[in-house]
């Protein structure tokens, strides 16, 4: 195998996929070809290196030069310059990459320096189709440990010594329901990988699968040995193909390596994985509805108890994880329990990943500390808001979370802090919201997605979130009332004691985050007929300064709804029974005398 001088290492994350990356990757191929460089130069596909703000990304080593928003046609360039000449491109380097001529290297960078990567420890590091990068980086080193020096009763007593829990959701200690599963009477056992992601904005799951897959099989033979199970299933939804084909890949190379299949690493134990693909339901996200659509039924969750680790996968004990999870566990082995009980705080051991996204200017995938503020994550991590707006708030925990205001933004990240907000950490979405976000369309918004995606099979769910959503509805159009308010308060709480699954029971969070931190907000919808926030069309009035207006008629010109009228040089005024409150106007506006009114 030949000793490259260069790796050009090209992001092959969804993201930057959707950006062209795919044809920058052949390019980078067809110019090293023709600048006879094959032998001195690869170029690597890898997974997503988190900064999607600044995507397609291309770094290249040695020299670890950044750079950003790379098309096809900037290859020659780069290898041209770069490459053959040893001169960087600086007019496509990432802004920050680079102080006073010389290049940081990317922990020095302000949007990884605050991060510590574990679940994400190989993504855009290494090619994730390629097996023998993973073993180089200790990859199925954690398995060999397990199955030649330790007993699955020590296993499962590192993972619960390490205090990691789950990181889908609910967070529950996943040591003690490796525990109960292993306990468990029975001779056949699974284990399951929840990889149906379905949060709106969320994708930690997703690019895990996508640049770092063995991790996860890695991670799923070793809960195979821990509590006495030969099959596995991962649980990924049909809506991620690159992610689906990573692992398929993946599963094949493992099984050709003997890391998966009968006598792994020449012991006799036995463990294969299988891929079970979801059709996008919500609900599925759920355990107990995710095991009866891999049964091959409609994805309906069912009571607990029995719980999946006694009762699980077709009447069998059944251990259930998310990728994220599973994704610590090949380290914890390698570097043991006190290590990743040492970052964190007392009671949210690790690291947690999420997905930054919303009103801020470095949105992407990031992995830090539990314990690191929110002010850490939107103004260090993130790099502020756009635009010099105020920051308002940030959903975590999706459909199933809440708002935290900015009143509270340095709140310290962890499953505690956060469900003494009202909100969850969930899988780890994280939407940043500025001064123009409406809270109660906001709130409107998560009971749209959870109308929508309910199962329907309990009332409270199916007909309880549908009332909700009308009442929401009510107030954003101007004709809510003080008693609509008591009565939205009222169901949330009835909806969260009597839904079956723990989606069902969090749905009402969102409504009911809003309502205890922007409950003005609420009170000026109802009582003044006014959105704060100006994002509610049917509250608002576009109107024109006539102070302002020159007379030009370009809005009347543009209007599409022919709600202005006048006459040239003088004032236009705006029929507001007409208008429909698209904002072209305001757009074409030369003399900025056109705005919206709260």
């Amino acid at each position: 195998m030949p000793l490259y001088r260069s790796h050009v290492l090209v992001c092959g994350g969804t993201g930057c996929t959707s950006g062209g990356s795919d044809k920058i990757y052949d390019a980078f191929l067809k110019e090293i070809e023709a600048q006879n460089l094959k032998d001195e130069v690869q170029v690597i596909h890898t997974g997503c290196f988190g900064l999607c703000a600044e995507g397609p990304i291309v770094i290249v080593y040695p020299e670890g030069a950044f750079y950003s928003k790379v098309t096809d046609s900037d290859v020659k360039e780069i290898v041209e310059e770069h490459i053959l000449k040893g001169r960087i491109v600086k007019r496509l380097l990432y802004k920050e990459s680079i102080e006073e001529g010389q290049i940081k290297s990317l922990n020095e960078v302000k949007f990884y320096k605050k991060q510590m990567r574990i679940a994400l420890r190989n993504c855009g590091i290494i090619n994730p189709e390629n097996i023998e990068e993973y073993i180089a980086y200790d990859g199925y080193k954690a398995l060999a440990k397990v199955l030649t020096e330790m007993t699955p009763e020590q296993v499962i007593d590192w993972v619960k010594r390490s205090g990691l829990r789950g990181r889908g959701g609910g967070g529950f200690p996943t040591g003690l329901k490796w525990e109960f599963a292993a306990k468990a009477p029975g001779d056949v056992k699974y284990v399951v990988c929840n990889a149906d992601e379905g949060d709106p904005g969320a994708y930690m799951d997703r690019s895990i699968l996508e640049g770092d897959p063995h991790s996860v099989i890695e991670a799923m033979a070793i809960a195979g040995y821990a509590i006495g199970s030969k099959q596995g299933y991962v649980y990924v939804r049909a809506e991620y193909p690159l992610a689906v084909k990573r692992l398929e890949i993946a599963i094949n190379q493992a099984r050709e390596y003997g890391l998966l299949g009968k006598n792994i690493l020449g012991t006799d134990f036995e463990f294969d994985i299988e891929i079970r693909l979801g059709a996008g339901a919500f609900v599925c996200g759920e355990e107990t509805a995710l095991m009866t659509s891999i049964e091959g039924h409609r994805g309906e969750p069912r009571p607990r108890p029995p719980f999946p680790a006694v009762k699980g996968l077709w009447g069998k004990p059944t251990l259930l994880n998310n990728v994220e999870t599973y994704a610590n566990i090949p380290v914890i082995i390698l570097k043991g329990p006190e290590w990743f009980a040492s970052i964190g705080t007392e009671k949210s051991k690790g690291t947690k990943v999420f997905a930054l996204v919303g009103k801020v200017n470095n949105t992407g995938l990031i992995e830090v500390p539990m314990g690191t503020t929110v002010r850490e994550i939107v103004e260090d991590i993130g790099g502020g808001i756009p635009g010099g707006k105020k920051f308002k708030a940030v959903q975590t925990g999706g459909p199933s979370g809440g708002c935290i205001p900015a009143s509270l933004i340095d709140t310290p990240i962890d499953f505690d802090s956060l469900t003494a907000l009202g909100t969850m950490m969930g899988s780890g979405g994280m939407i940043v919201m500025d001064e123009d976000t409406c809270m109660v369309d906001i709130a409107k918004f998560f009971l749209e997605f959870t109308v929508d995606e309910s199962c329907g099979k309990c009332p409270p769910c199916r007909i309880g979130t549908r009332r909700m959503l009308e009442i929401l509805q009510k107030i954003t159009t101007g004709n809510g009332t003080e008693e609509d308010l008591e009565k939205l308060e009222e169901l949330a709480y009835s909806i969260k004691d009597s839904a079956l699954c723990g989606l069902g029971q969090t749905a009402p969070n969102p409504v009911l985050s809003t309502l205890r931190y922007f409950r003005d907000e609420y009170e000026a919808h109802v009582k003044e007929k006014r959105c704060p926030a100006g994002a509610c069309k049917a509250l608002l009035r576009i109107v024109i300064d006539k102070d302002l207006c020159k007379g030009c008629g370009i809005c009347a010109k543009n209007c599409p709804a022919n709600a202005i009228t006048g006459q040239i040089k003088k004032p236009f005024e705006i029929d507001q029974s007409k208008c429909i409150k698209c904002g072209v106007c305001i757009e074409k506006c030369p003399f900025k005398a056109i705005s919206k009114k709260a």
